[in-house]
């Protein structure tokens, strides 16, 4: 059987350099530095344009994103991929360990766990993904996440477990 195409669609994305976001980042704190994302004086990194997530919040230990479901993230099946639930929800969970850290402290994902509970299509409309922290320790964090559409039906779940390190001064 001869394959069908549809109407191509096309996506393009520019972004600043990662590098200049780390060191004020680093420089900043956490939750000074998502803050002043969510207030639009600083760009938000590469990946939330790639997979459409925005900063609506940022608090002490939480975060919310907003995701806009749309064609582009779906699967063969045409709902939304389960990694673009995934990289959202990993995200505002990291980003949440993010604003509890004080200046040159860092995280990396250790281990996610991510539930689905209902698909996501276009027509969910705007997610909510909200990042909490659980336990911020000396070495270890643990928080969890929740994809809502806007009638606050929960979408999917997850929990993340992260390292946290110092991170050595730039030299000059």
């Amino acid at each position: 059987m001869p394959h069908r195409t549809s109407p191509e669609r096309s996506f393009h994305m520019t972004w600043q350099d990662p590098k200049t976001m780390t060191s004020q980042a680093l420089s900043l704190g956490g939750l000074a530095y998502l803050q002043a994302i969510v207030r639009g004086e600083l760009p938000a990194p590469p990946i939330c344009d790639l997979v459409g997530v925005h900063f609506a919040e940022a608090a002490p230990g939480r975060i919310v994103m907003v995701l806009e479901p749309s064609e582009r993230h779906y699967n063969a099946f045409g709902t939304m991929h389960g990694g673009i639930a995934a990289t959202a929800l990993d995200s505002a969970m990291g980003c949440a360990v993010h604003c509890a850290l004080p200046v040159s402290r860092s995280y990396t994902t250790v281990e996610i766990k991510i539930n689905y509970l209902r698909a996501v299509t276009q027509r969910t409309g705007p997610v909510r993904v909200e990042g909490t922290v659980v336990h911020a320790g000396r070495t270890t964090a643990l928080a969890e996440g929740r994809m809502l559409d806007g009638a606050g039906r929960l979408l999917a779940t997850g929990t993340t477990t992260c390292l946290l390190f110092d991170v050595p001064a730039a030299k000059g």
